[in-house]
């Protein structure tokens, strides 16, 4: 019921989708597409998966520059600002720059100009990287403190797309938007690349190219909230629809340890017996990162996906696409 009254809400809008060559976006896309939206994908990507496919309509180019911006929303009704900088945080720590720059500069320049063109509804994405170290993230909690040590550029250059858009609110009373911020999100079209993945592709790849042992950081504990994209895509679109105003938390709410996901992984590639062997002079991070998922069940939002069948997704999806992540922009590129 959920998903006919969604498609039925996006019919025939005109619909921008920015970081639509990557894993959350191509989701998107492939929903609103069903939906019978009309659609523009933004990406910096040398990559097109839509060509010859009717209502939507492909543009590669730079949001870091505003004029380009401009040229994107014109006559658009909702915009979708997926488009974010993907790296492991052991690059965000070490090539901090590279990843808080641009973040903040093309959310700021998308976001002003979606405003100046006077779209209906503004999607933002956020990151489960705006809260500081806890159990459980609650909503109301992300502005009583600071980030986490290990999230701090990612978190801060997130809390500032939120604020903008508070901004906006406070001074031009233009309150059209929705705030997401997902959990650790996984699924195809993620960036596998084994230099800067997150842990689910970068699990995946070390899986595939181990023969006995399987080497992995920290001693399995740590506890972290995954979705699929999929999932992701489908709480976004819920968002917009239902004119969710306040920041929405999106994940499964439910704790995973490394050790749990590494079996999954291992399990759902045939034909390897790997053995663990956990490096716990490497860091664990933090111990429990799981969402509070209470507001956005309130409005009906529910993982479809559970983390066995998202991972066998993506895993077949990676073994027939291993040179996508090649095609992809590398803001980390020296």
């Amino acid at each position: 019921m959920e998903r006919e009254y969604l498609m039925n809400f996006f019919e025939n809008k005109k619909i921008l989708v920015t970081g639509g060559t990557g894993m959350v976006g191509m989701a998107l896309i492939k929903l609103l597409k069903e939906s019978g939206a009309k659609i523009r994908v933004v990406s910096i990507d040398n990559v097109s998966p839509f060509e010859n496919q009717k209502d939507i309509e492909f543009i590669k180019l730079d949001l870091r520059n505003y004029d380009n911006c401009l040229k994107v929303c014109n006559n658009i009704d909702i915009v979708f600002h997926v488009a974010g900088i993907k790296g492991s945080p052991a690059v965000a720590l070490n090539k901090p720059a590279s990843f808080f720059v641009p973040t903040i500069t093309f959310n700021t320049n998308l976001l002003e100009a979606a405003v100046k063109s006077k779209a209906n509804h503004i999607l933002y994405t956020s990151s489960i990287g705006v809260y500081s170290p806890s159990s459980i993230f609650n909503e109301d909690d992300v502005w009583k403190t600071f980030p986490s040590e290990n999230d701090r550029f990612a978190g801060w250059a997130k809390r500032m797309g939120e604020l903008q858009m508070m901004a906006y609110e406070k001074e031009l009373n233009f309150n059209n938007y929705s705030i997401i911020r997902p959990a650790n999100i996984y699924g195809p079209y993620d960036n596998f690349d084994p230099k800067n993945a997150m842990v689910i592709p970068s699990l995946i790849n070390k899986v595939l190219s181990s023969k006995d042992t399987i080497e992995v950081w920290g001693d399995g504990s740590a506890i972290r909230d995954f979705i699929f994209s999929r999932d992701v895509a489908r709480g976004m679109m819920l968002a917009v629809e239902k004119k969710i105003k306040k920041p929405l938390n999106l994940g499964s709410g439910t704790g995973i340890t490394i050790k749990q996901l590494i079996n999954s992984i291992i399990k759902a590639i045939p034909n390897n017996n790997l053995k663990i062997k956990w490096d716990t002079s490497k860091p664990t991070g933090d111990k429990v990162r799981v969402m509070n998922m209470e507001l956005a069940s309130s409005f009906g939002f529910k993982c479809e996906t559970n983390l066995e069948d998202g991972i066998k997704e993506t895993v077949d999806w990676y073994l027939k696409n291993k040179n996508y992540s090649d095609k992809k922009f590398n803001s980390f590129k020296s």
